[in-house]
């Protein structure tokens, strides 16, 4: 299974506005719609991380170096990216011609910090500093893209360099969570090699008891590579059924 990392950076929208607060700003006042103003990528395991920006070639060739990637991709790991990078990227394709990249699975890690735990803050920095991993790239905020949209040269380079940590962190995020995500792509559907994990696909798997929550009992397994829980699909037979004790 071919896995993608990914993260864009975009420019804002330039709209005419009366207030600064609580706005409700009509189509007519946009000056400049936002646009994709970098991506970076890297496929999980490698140490390779591609960059494309509107600053190095022009934004047709950024935006076809993305989708190129998303086409290979079987899964694409990203952080609010059901939300915000793929609906983005789509419409950048559809402006562009582009038909639709070939099917993949998306594991959005916010949706797995959100709906497994209850941290203080279930942004990426937060999460990955809470989880020892680091954090992001520190830079002088809102200016970095004021500076990048006016071509500034060294607020290419910290932006570049920021969107790429963005990506190796996501990684190290990922790695850390796998066995807390939720419908997570099947490794069997690529490996056929007997017992596997299904979120790693690992071979280092050990029995762990049995699962009861149905009437016919099921063989649970623990992934040593990655923790993960799994469940057999098979139902275990002539397994003698727990006595029941009068209350």
């Amino acid at each position: 299974m071919k896995i993608l990392l990914l993260d864009i950076e975009t420019a804002p929208h330039k709209v005419y506005s009366w207030g600064l607060w609580n706005q409700n700003i009509n189509p007519d006042n946009v000056i400049e719609q936002g646009y994709t103003l970098c991506w970076a990528a890297k496929w999980y395991g490698q140490r390779k991380v591609f960059f494309g920006s509107v600053q190095r070639t022009t934004r047709k060739k950024m935006i076809r170096e993305i989708y190129d990637l998303l086409e290979e991709a079987d899964a694409v790991i990203h952080y609010n990216g059901t939300k915000f990078d793929i609906p983005t990227l789509n419409h950048e394709f559809l402006y562009d011609n582009l038909p639709p990249p070939s099917s993949y699975s998306e594991i959005d890690l916010l949706k797995t910090a959100r709906q497994r735990f209850r941290l203080p803050s279930n942004k990426l920095d937060y999460v990955a500093q809470y989880l020892g991993l680091g954090g992001k790239v520190k830079h002088m905020g809102l200016q970095l893209w004021h500076d990048c949209m006016d071509g500034c040269p060294k607020a290419w380079k910290v932006m570049e360099r920021y969107n790429k940590k963005d990506v190796t962190l996501l990684e190290d995020v990922y790695n850390q969570l796998l066995p807390w995500v939720k419908q997570h792509p099947n490794w069997g559907h690529w490996i056929d090699d007997g017992l596997i994990c299904a979120k790693c696909g690992s071979t280092d798997v050990k029995k762990n008891g049995l699962e009861r929550r149905t009437i016919v009992p099921y063989q649970r397994y623990k992934c040593k590579s990655c923790g993960s829980p799994l469940k057999g699909r098979l139902a275990v037979a002539n397994v003698p059924k727990p006595t029941t004790r009068a209350a």
